[in-house]
């Protein structure tokens, strides 16, 4: 069965079950204990970190045939704490893996550019940032991480087996206007560690003049992140969706 959440990230060590620490898989993996009498492993789609918050995060469980996705979403929905929320379940054949069977995920990113972006109702899903923005640089650099790519230099030193290229392929890479600021779309088949805020931060720089736009082309071929921007905050960060083949849903 596969489960969509929506959670705050705010009060969570991030997904991953974590000794010690409050994780949003562990705090689902309680209440699927809860309700069906033993332990019951929760496999997300990926990893948020701590402060990131997603409406879209796609969790595999597989449980007693006498819960449906409707009765199952109900149950979690009655038990789990207020910060989390099951918005739909759907029935999947035995070879979904919540993880592996993803084909695109998307993420995006809330900026605040205007003053009320400060306020601390908006501070804990946006990044307020204090300067001015061209929109034009912005739009330019989103559109050149169009395509397949090495991602080496947006990422996380060893978040991936030096074998592995770091490549993703970016099928949409774009900044939207709306009130009181902007928001990054981007959707690709797989990302990498804090991959989207590295972009971010470093696409922010471009625009804000304090970097030029061709530094992006040339991190795109870099072998390292040394000289890629500090990754934007985490606060801002939404895993929005992720996407799976239709036949593997029964």
């Amino acid at each position: 069965m596969q489960l969509v959440l929506h959670y705050d990230g705010s009060g969570f060590s991030g997904w991953q079950r974590q000794p010690g620490q409050r994780t949003v898989q562990g705090v689902v993996e309680q209440s699927l204990e809860r309700l069906c009498g033993q332990p019951v492993a929760a496999l997300g789609s990926g990893r948020t970190d701590a402060g990131v918050h997603a409406r879209g995060q796609s969790v595999g469980v597989r449980v007693a045939d006498k819960w449906t996705a409707k009765s199952l979403r109900r149950a979690l929905n009655a038990v789990l704490p207020e910060d989390v929320w099951v918005c739909s379940a759907f029935e999947m054949r035995p070879e979904f893996h919540a993880r592996y069977s993803a084909i695109a995920r998307q993420y995006r990113y809330y900026v605040g550019t205007d003053d009320d972006a400060r306020s601390p109702f908006r501070r804990r899903t946006e990044y307020a940032f204090a300067f001015p923005v061209d929109r034009a640089s912005l739009e330019s650099a989103a559109t050149s991480l169009l395509g397949e790519h090495s991602f080496r230099a947006f990422a996380v030193k060893d978040t991936a087996p030096e074998s592995d290229g770091h490549r993703c392929s970016v099928s949409v890479a774009r900044w939207d206007d709306r009130p009181g600021g902007l928001v990054f779309v981007v959707e690709a088949n797989r990302f990498l560690h804090h991959m989207v805020r590295f972009l971010v931060g470093t696409m922010l720089d471009v625009a804000s003049g304090r970097r030029p736009l061709s530094d992006i082309a040339r991190l795109l071929g870099a072998s390292d992140n040394l000289e890629t921007s500090s990754p934007a905050p985490a606060q801002g960060l939404f895993l929005e969706a992720v996407t799976y083949p239709r036949e593997l849903y029964a």
